[in-house]
C-alpha cells in the first residue's frame, strides 16, 4: 500500500483529456454549493496538483475482494474528473445530471466512469457535510460495491491494472 503523498506526487498521467483550468478556492466553493456537499480535503489536494485528467498507469486500478462485471479482482480508475466547465471536458459538476440520467442513488459525486459503471463519492451515510465513502456502481448489473471508507484510503489502495493476472482481467474483453 502506497502513502497518500507518494500517490499524489505521481497521480496524473499524460494528456489533456479531462483536464480543467487550475483549481481555485472560488471554484471549490462554487462547486460545493452546486453539488450540495463538502468535497473531501484529500480529493482537493490532488485536484490542486492537476484539475482532472488521465490517471498515471501506476494508480489506474482499485483491488476488490469481490468480483464485479469488470474483473474478478479489481475495478478500473483510468481517469478522474476535475471541477470546471472547460471545452466540454467531463467534470464533477456533471454529477447531478448523470446520477439522474443513469438512475443512481443520491447524493453521489461521480469521480470516474462511463455510464455503465461509476466510481463515486457516496454521501448517503455521512450526509452532505460528512466524509464520503467511495463506492463502485454497476448500472447494468444493478449492483454496488463499497471500495473505501474515504477518498484518502481509496487513493492509498490504488495500484496498476497491469499488476493483475491477465486471466482475471477485464471480463468485458471476453
Amino acid at each position: 500500500m502506497a502513502r497518500f503523498d507518494e500517490v499524489k506526487a505521481t497521480f496524473w498521467g499524460e494528456g489533456l483529456y479531462g483536464v480543467q483550468s487550475p483549481l481555485t478556492d472560488a471554484v471549490v466553493q462554487d462547486a460545493e454549493r452546486r453539488l450540495g456537499v463538502r468535497l473531501p480535503a484529500a480529493l482537493l489536494e490532488i485536484l490542486r496538483v492537476q484539475n482532472g485528467g488521465l490517471v498515471e498507469d501506476a494508480w489506474n486500478a482499485f483491488p476488490t475482494d469481490a468480483p464485479t462485471s469488470w474483473s474478478d479482482n479489481h475495478v478500473p480508475f483510468d481517469d478522474m474528473r476535475g471541477i470546471g466547465r472547460d471545452d466540454g471536458q467531463p467534470s464533477l459538476l456533471d454529477s447531478g445530471y448523470l446520477v439522474e440520467e443513469w438512475g443512481l442513488p443520491s447524493p453521489l459525486v461521480l469521480l470516474s466512469g462511463d455510464g455503465h459503471c461509476w466510481i463515486a463519492l457516496d454521501y448517503r451515510t455521512c450526509g452532505e457535510r460528512g466524509e464520503p465513502s467511495v463506492t463502485w456502481f454497476d448500472v447494468e448489473g444493478n449492483s454496488e460495491l463499497p471500495l473505501a471508507a474515504d477518498f484518502h484510503t481509496f487513493v492509498e489502495h490504488l495500484t496498476a491494472a497491469a499488476s493483475f493476472d491477465d486471466a482475471d482481467s477485464s471480463r468485458s474483453a471476453s
